[in-house]
């Protein structure tokens, strides 16, 4: 999206004609989901995508009309014989289409808000009114920027903020999919959580590749640099090396940081474990068995590190999915990650009990 909105602002400064489009409401199969955006200029090139085929061409050939036009409109696609897919395919669903040809600066304007609040990575929502469809004179809609302090940044349209605007409005922090409520469509832009991979063996490096292709920023650290490099991590955003007690203490770590722990050995394991076990990150997990789990809690807990720290770490790390090789630990791993991300904590049928409870305090006779 980010690419899309400077590729508009290109549009706009070279004062070549342009429409933004954007799928705002699906019912039933669709080619794309919600959210899905797509430029379009009058020359009929395009930039982004709403799902290709027939629909698509329809869109580009009805915004073409507005192109020149002073207002955005919804349009309604029924996915019928009309737009079968070049296989013979058809979705059988019905699409709403927001398109809005911007021409001037002024109609930039709320773009370019969007544009930095994505650039911000603190996540955000645009809430656009839909008209009611027995409104044939009326269908111009009004649109709402709300930031992930759930503060209206910037609005394009013509009418007051509804007061039921707010009323359904959901946490960006959960990743909500885009949602309908009281005829506003919620469009939500996530904020990119950092994931902090301790250890780059095989396994630390095959979850950088899942983890980055699922929206998560990579800091790889490890006090190897054959290991901890560019070539073996070409997403991670940063790459620490040196000894774990000094790597671990200048990180920062901030409520939406993600760490997982995953060196090469025992002493390692705990090494970072001891230094991440207080700190504010949203999610830590660390693999091994439950002995050794066990083993490292109990020393940590002598070493004085709070029992309720260590009762939030996940441990040992990932969905059990019967793993046998890197790949599937990885695998297993990430899905852990992306489910505590979107649901804000892991599903009913995942949950365990953490190992910290079978440990008794230190010092204490039996």
């Amino acid at each position: 999206m980010r690419e899309l909105l400077l590729e508009l602002e290109k549009a706009v400064q070279q004062q070549r004609p342009v429409c933004y489009t954007c799928l705002v409401e699906t019912r039933g199969s669709t080619p794309q989901k919600p959210g899905a955006a797509m430029l379009i200029f009058s020359d009929g090139s395009q930039v982004g995508t709403l799902g290709g085929g027939c629909v698509e061409a329809e869109v580009k050939r009805r915004a073409l009309r507005l192109i020149d036009a002073e207002s955005p409109e919804i349009m309604t696609f029924q996915l019928d014989n009309d737009y079968g897919w070049d296989d013979g395919l058809i979705c059988g669903g019905r699409m709403k289409v927001l398109v809005d040809p911007v021409k001037t600066e002024q109609d930039l304007q709320y773009y370019h808000s969007m544009l930095q609040l994505l650039e911000s990575d603190r996540g955000c929502t645009e809430a656009i009114i839909i008209p009611p469809e027995s409104a044939e004179d009326d269908n111009k809609p009004d649109r709402f920027l709300i930031d992930a302090e759930s503060k209206l940044v910037a609005t394009r349209g013509k009418q007051e903020t509804p007061s039921r605007l707010f009323d359904h409005l959901k946490p960006i922090k959960n990743r909500p999919r885009p949602y309908v409520s009281q005829g506003i469509a919620y469009l939500t832009f996530h904020q990119t959580c950092q994931l902090v991979i301790v250890g780059c063996g095989h396994i630390g490096q095959k979850v950088a590749e899942l983890a980055s292709d699922v929206d998560f920023d990579i800091i790889a650290v490890d006090d190897r640099q054959e290991y901890c490099n560019a070539k073996r991590f070409p997403a991670a955003k940063q790459l620490i090396v040196g000894s774990f007690d000094t790597a671990l203490s200048k990180l920062t770590v901030t409520p939406d940081t993600f760490v997982i722990i995953v060196t090469r050995g025992h002493n390692h394991d705990e090494e970072a474990l001891g230094h991440l076990a207080t700190t504010d990150a949203r999610y830590i997990g660390m693999i091994g068995s439950k002995r050794k789990v066990k083993l490292i809690f109990e020393d940590l807990l002598r070493l004085g590190t709070p029992r309720e720290a260590l009762a939030r770490v996940h441990a040992p790390l990932g969905f059990d999915i019967g793993s046998q090789t890197v790949p599937e630990i990885a695998l297993s791993i990430v899905a852990e990650l992306i489910a505590y991300r979107n649901l804000d904590a892991l599903p009913e049928g995942y949950q365990r009990a953490s190992l910290v409870d079978d440990i008794k305090t230190p010092n204490t006779a039996d």
